[in-house]
């Protein structure tokens, strides 16, 4: 029996004994309403009043203090000695690689085609609304995080949930605490083996495959998935071993390069096509508060655009903090406001140039797609980039490898605190952990075990509920950090700490 039958026939079986549990909790967790015509997620308006809850109770300081989360960034108000293992701007890469992936690509593309280019206004608003969102859990996650006595650093909702429960309430938050901390943990496990590890891989998979020789070629044979397999796992487990520090270091230069990569790119056909730009932004505006043509209306263009946004950046998860809590700071807040920079990089800019790109090329597969046609997302993506660059197919599957690989890696690290979270930390654990996470990475390049990846879109959402609970429960702790880390700028400003946090005399004027 050939490899490709056995693992066609594993697939098969996993997926019949899987897909009536993952229709059954899909149904559950992404639960609709019906809302002017169309259907409303349940779950897409609980991130998205979350949103709008944080904007109003911090005062819009996504707006407000955007420049002073570059300055952070940049290491304008760094601490010597702080705790932590990476910096600012490591932290932020770290993250962002866990959100930024396929769905940047071939998410929005479905979402143009489903929602119309109305639904691009309507993500960039919730991407908008996701920075504040983002801005209070990762405070949350500095605020309560663990540093180890080797010094590395363990934080999340599996931290912030039990023991900022129990700060403010005793004895009845920390039980509460715990039990969302624990569904916490397993969620993010759950998703990070099957979303962030053999979703991503498959998906790249498929595309080199695609590319080089398609189905023909030697890549689309199972000896060239096992290899495919084998290099990426590989490369994983390098990177791993180092831990944070060493997936900072990674990400902290693909993620600017593939981001830069794919920007490139989008700008080319833009400009390729500068004339049709104006008609664009018309027919964004237009379509976004106009009903004609856009599946379910304008509340249709709405859904679909806060759907993707809120799929896409991940804010009120509780997945970022993870990597967010490392940092180097005395200030939790200060990482809180570069958190909020991720949704912005993440939404407010690539799932947008995405956008922009697929309207103003307008490709043949997108109005196809807009009529009803099954056309997978990368596909139109990809048409739209090939009508000003023949070549773009290849440079789609280097951005697609780019973002699985850097999406493999963060998660990694999430699975890694959940499953220490859950099992200890000790070494021995650690390194069956990631023996467990580099097998999957060869898995995904064998099998699609769509029943599953179902069921962990579902835990990651669910972890939402659990997240956002304790996030509106912890509000007024990230107020005081807010205040506490401004206070520290004004002092820092005024010359009364100089750049190790120390105290300064009073400077005198003759």
């Amino acid at each position: 029996m050939s490899l490709d039958s056995v693992t066609q026939n594993v697939d098969e079986a996993v997926s019949d004994f899987f897909e009536p549990i993952a229709k059954w909790l899909g149904d559950v967790v992404f639960y609709a309403v019906p809302v002017g015509g169309t259907q409303l997620p349940l779950i897409v308006a609980w991130l998205v009043v979350a949103g709008l809850v944080f904007t109003g109770w911090f005062g819009l300081v996504q707006v407000r203090k955007f420049r002073l989360a570059f300055d952070v960034v940049r290491g304008k108000y760094d601490e010597k000695g702080s705790a932590g293992e990476v910096n600012h701007f490591q932290a932020l890469t770290a993250a962002v690689s866990g959100t930024v992936g396929l769905g940047n690509i071939a998410g929005v593309a479905v979402a143009v085609s489903i929602g119309g280019p109305g639904a691009t206004f309507w993500m960039i608003l919730c991407g908008l609304l996701g920075m504040a969102t983002k801005f209070v859990e990762v405070t949350l996650g500095v605020k309560y995080r663990e540093v180890h006595a080797d010094g590395t650093v363990s934080g999340g909702p599996m931290h912030y949930l039990p023991k900022g429960l129990k700060e403010r309430f005793g004895s009845g938050g920390a039980k509460l605490g715990k039990v969302l901390a624990v569904l916490a943990s397993i969620m993010i496990l759950f998703f990070g083996l099957f979303g962030g590890n053999l979703f991503q891989t498959n998906q790249s998979y498929a595309q080199v495959a695609s590319t080089f020789g398609g189905e023909d070629g030697f890549m689309a044979s199972s000896a060239g998935a096992v290899l495919f397999g084998l290099v990426v796992a590989a490369l994983v487990g390098l990177v791993l071993l180092g831990g944070i520090r060493s997936i900072a270091s990674v990400t902290s230069r693909l993620v600017p390069a593939m981001a830069g990569i794919y920007i490139v790119a989008c700008l080319v056909v833009i400009l390729g096509n500068v004339t049709a730009v104006p008609d664009a932004f018309q027919e964004i505006l237009r379509g976004a508060f106009e009903a004609d043509g856009v599946a379910g209306g304008v509340l249709g263009a709405l859904i679909i655009g806060f759907q993707r946004a809120a799929f896409s950046n991940e804010a009120g998860l509780g997945s970022a903090p993870i990597a967010h809590s490392a940092v180097k700071t005395n200030h939790p807040a200060s990482e809180g406001l570069v958190a909020l920079l991720e949704p912005f990089i993440d939404t407010v800019v690539i799932c947008t140039m995405t956008a922009l790109t697929i309207v103003i090329a307008d490709p043949a597969s997108w109005g196809e797609a807009r009529a009803g046609e099954s056309i997978g997302g990368v596909t139109i993506t990809s048409d739209a980039f090939e009508t000003v660059l023949p070549w773009f197919p290849a440079v789609l599957t280097v951005a697609v490898l780019l973002f699985a690989f850097s999406t493999i890696l963060t998660w990694g690290y999430y699975g890694l605190k959940a499953w220490s979270y859950l099992f200890g930390k000790s070494k021995a654990s650690e390194t069956v952990f990631k023996v467990i996470w580099s097998l999957f990475v060869v898995l995904g390049a064998l099998m699609s075990l769509d029943s599953l990846i179902s069921l962990a879109d579902s835990a990651l959402f669910l972890l939402s509920v659990f997240n956002i609970i304790g996030l509106y429960l912890l509000a007024p702790v990230v107020k005081r950090e807010l205040a506490s880390f401004l206070e520290f700028v004004r002092a820092r400003k005024a010359g009364e700490i100089d750049g190790d946090g120390d105290q300064e005399s009073a400077k005198t004027t003759v």
